[in-house]
């Protein structure tokens, strides 16, 4: 029996790394907090047909984050119906962008086969599958740093002239997805590779600046201005909040969205290690063996290759080193360009013992995400109401309202449709009851426990106490009511 050869296993291994996260998207809910924020953002923009500023709750505008994944995800619902693979399925196919950019550059170099590795390192990498199948902004704003920081290598390595003007529109892509951190993220690798390497004339001459500024500026500054006429203050609050104290202000309490994640400094370096899984422990001794023959040093040696995949790779973990309020994926912009220095020492090993190490190595992040999802996707309502709306579709008796008490996740809007409410004190939920003849109510055990005991007579229990702890209650007239002890 011959074996297939090595083109063959390459593109064996990439379809199937592919193949099993097109296949998982919808086997679990919309997760909160994230997941489930931008899926009903995305829904609300279809129902609503609002498409300039999105919307965190109907008349309450979303300053967070620029529309472009949300525009996406409601484009997929528009063609696809409002389910969990249409939300899933456009960070997807920005995943599969991705992985192209870094099949085109890499086969420029040394060939198809290499560029099958390239992108199969990228593909395979466990923070670039985990992004590739969430409701998130991170794979559309990467797809344009991809872009951009293809499009000017090609530039600069005697490419056509479009590549000079995908490169702006690289930058306009992530300005749209992400903001102006996404620009910073893409000159900071490039503009410190040309330094160290002595090409900084030849950045200037070679790249269309004039009229590449001006396509940016033509495909963002109009959606930068709407947003602004349309809700006075997202300028300020965008620009500063979100990419001034957010990244700067250790347990930022001026988000609007949620909290801030606070964590050491130099964190980012930990996490860069861990999204580069299972790829970064074979890179590492691959270079400590010190039998590489990759050329690190003069980093400037032939076309400075090496080195602009270094500084692609490390920018962003050193752009957030001294920030305190970070997140896993702020790294995912340089897995691009470590999956190409990766897919470098892999060609130089090929001939060398346990060559076939990094084939094997490419199928385990995609394996583990498979095993991962149909081990816990029975558990993934702990972190989603899809499975109290469902409880509460089974029992409803009649078109009634349904009242979430002192807290709405993010995933109950989007299971709802929605048409559940928020209340956020006893009264409300008094006067709500005493004018409504039948309703539904969800809430933690722990609320419902320090209920007066009057209102917790009024509620029947329907389903619970699981999935989080929360409680779907029923009020009727007639209900005979509901009592829980309080946790010992």
């Amino acid at each position: 029996m011959r074996w297939p050869g090595m083109r063959q296993r390459l593109y064996a291994a990439l379809a199937a790394t592919l193949l099993i996260r097109l296949l998982t998207l919808g086997m679990y809910p919309l997760t909160d907090t994230t997941e489930a924020r931008y899926g009903e953002m995305a829904r609300k923009m279809l129902e609503t047909g609002q498409w300039i500023v999105p919307q965190i709750d109907y008349g309450v505008p979303f300053w967070g984050k620029p529309p472009l994944s949300v525009w996406l995800t409601a484009i997929s619902y528009r063609l696809l119906g409002v389910t969990e693979f249409a939300a899933r399925l456009p960070s997807l196919l920005m995943g599969v962008l991705i992985c192209w950019l870094a099949y085109l550059v890499a086969a420029r170099r040394h060939g198809a086969d290499h560029g099958l590795r390239a992108s199969l390192v990228v593909a395979s990498c466990v923070l670039m599958l985990v992004s590739a199948g969430g409701v998130m902004t991170d794979p559309a704003m990467v797809a344009g740093t991809t872009l951009a920081m293809v499009a000017c290598w090609l530039t600069l390595t005697g490419g056509s002239g479009r590549w000079g003007y995908l490169f702006f529109l690289g930058l306009a892509i992530g300005l749209l997805a992400k903001g102006p951190v996404a620009t910073v993220l893409t000159l900071a690798p490039i503009l410190g590779w040309a330094l160290l390497t002595g090409r900084v004339r030849q950045l200037r001459e070679r790249l269309p600046w004039r009229g590449g500024l001006l396509l940016t500026a033509a495909l963002v500054l109009p959606w930068y201005w709407a947003a602004e006429r349309q809700t006075p203050g997202f300028l300020h609050y965008f620009l500063l909040g979100e990419h001034v104290y957010r990244s700067t202000v250790s347990g930022w309490t001026g988000d609007r969205y949620g909290s801030a994640h606070a964590f050491a400094r130099g964190t980012i370096w930990l996490y860069a290690l861990a999204a580069t899984l299972p790829w970064s422990p074979w890179l590492l001794w691959q270079l400590l063996r010190r039998k590489a023959t990759l050329p690190l040093t003069p980093f400037n040696a032939g076309d400075g290759w090496t080195l602009y995949l270094l500084c692609w790779m490390l920018a962003p973990a050193a752009f957030f080193t001294l920030a305190g309020n970070i997140l896993p994926t702020y790294v995912l912009p340089g897995v691009v360009g470590f999956g190409l220095l990766t897919a470098e020492i892999w060609r130089q090993r090929l001939r060398r013992p346990c060559a076939g190490v990094p084939e094997a190595l490419a199928m385990v992040a995609p394996t583990l995400v498979l095993f991962a999802v149909l081990a816990l996707a029975p558990q993934a309502d702990t972190k989603s109401q899809k499975g109290v709306m469902a409880a509460y579709q089974a029992d409803l008796r009649t078109q009634v309202g349904l009242v979430y008490f002192r807290q709405r996740p993010a995933s109950a809007q989007f299971y709802s449709g929605g048409a559940a409410i928020e209340l956020h004190d006893v009264e409300a939920l008094q006067r709500h009851l005493d004018r409504t003849p039948v309703c539904y109510v969800v809430m933690r055990r722990s609320a419902f426990v320090h209920l007066p005991a009057q209102l917790r007579a009024r509620l029947g229990l329907v389903d619970g106490p699981h999935r989080d702890d929360y409680l779907l209650l029923r009020k009727s007239a007639g209900a005979s009511g509901w009592t829980i002890p309080p946790p010992s």
